[in-house]
């Protein structure tokens, strides 16, 4: 295993091959959003590994590739499995992105990797057993200076919502920082508005919480603060990447500003997020901001 020495941020979670299908054609990008999490720190020049599942496969290998050119370190631990996972994507005529998994997620390896800054988990790792619960399990043993949490909802692969819901809160109540999509928050908090939901998920102990809500923008809170960010106007190809790629902006920002910051640094947090989104919204896959285009 390669060394880990200063590590800023580690990011366990799924990685898979997303099979895009658009009309008649079909391309396959590595996808999984903690692994687009990753990509996006590894481009902005951040010491970043993943722990993963993959098969030896081919598809295993395009993921490992596909990282490591962007700076990531793939955890030799990461290959577990008897086959990579995939995710057929149906892109609708609005660029939406409807998905079909072939996933395994399995209990985590025990791994010993020095203490990153950051550590940062979310979407089906945190949800799908056997593995989400050594997941949780990863929070509470871990001495990072913050943790990072995206739930990322994925409803086919989610338990029953009761279910759902209190494995979202357990692991909210472990982070520093909860970024959800406005989908996410009305799957798991249905009829109550962006605010509501985030007082609710401040209340289980997050310093801060994020909500995107696509062409109006976001809202980044903590609990002394609360600011709106607008939109950047783009020509949207697809969405696939964009919440990754804010995550990863969020996870940057905390790294450089650990005290989370008041509110101005709410809205540069914000606006950088939304900045670096509307890139990867601009272009087609999960295809993440470098930091030279930042």
């Amino acid at each position: 295993m390669a060394s880990h020495s200063g590590l800023d941020v580690l990011v366990i979670g799924e990685a898979l091959i997303d099979i895009v299908e658009t009309g008649s054609w079909a391309t396959e990008h590595v996808g999984g959003s903690p692994a687009n999490v990753a990509l996006g720190l590894g481009r902005r020049g951040v010491r970043c590994a993943l722990l993963t599942q993959l098969g030896e496969d081919p598809r295993g290998a395009a993921v490992v590739d596909h990282l490591e050119e962007s700076g990531v370190q793939v955890l030799s631990a990461s290959f577990t499995l008897p086959h990579t996972s995939t995710a057929v994507a149906h892109i609708a005529t609005d660029g939406q992105a409807q998905y079909e998994f072939d996933l395994i997620w399995d209990a985590l390896p025990a791994v010993h990797v020095p203490t990153p800054r950051v550590l940062h988990t979310g979407s089906i790792a945190a949800f799908l057993e056997p593995g989400a619960a050594s997941v949780r399990l990863a929070l509470q043993a871990s001495r990072a200076a913050h943790i990072t949490f995206d739930p990322n909802i994925r409803p086919a692969l989610m338990p029953p919502h009761p279910e759902a819901l209190q494995v979202f809160e357990a692991t909210a109540a472990l982070a520093t920082a909860v970024k959800m999509s406005d989908q996410d928050a009305a799957w798991l908090y249905p009829h109550l508005s962006p605010d509501e939901v985030i007082d609710i998920v401040l209340s289980h102990g997050p310093r801060l919480v994020a909500i995107t809500m696509g062409s109006e923008g976001a809202i980044v809170a903590s609990g002394q603060d609360r600011v709106r960010i607008p939109a950047v106007s783009v020509a949207a190809v697809d969405t696939i990447g964009a919440g990754d790629t804010f995550m990863a902006s969020l996870i940057h920002s905390l790294l450089h500003d650990p005290t989370i910051g008041d509110r101005a640094g709410l809205e540069r947090l914000g606006a950088d997020a939304v900045h670096a989104a509307a890139i990867t919204v601009s272009r087609a896959g999960a295809d993440l901001p470098w930091a030279r285009e930042l």
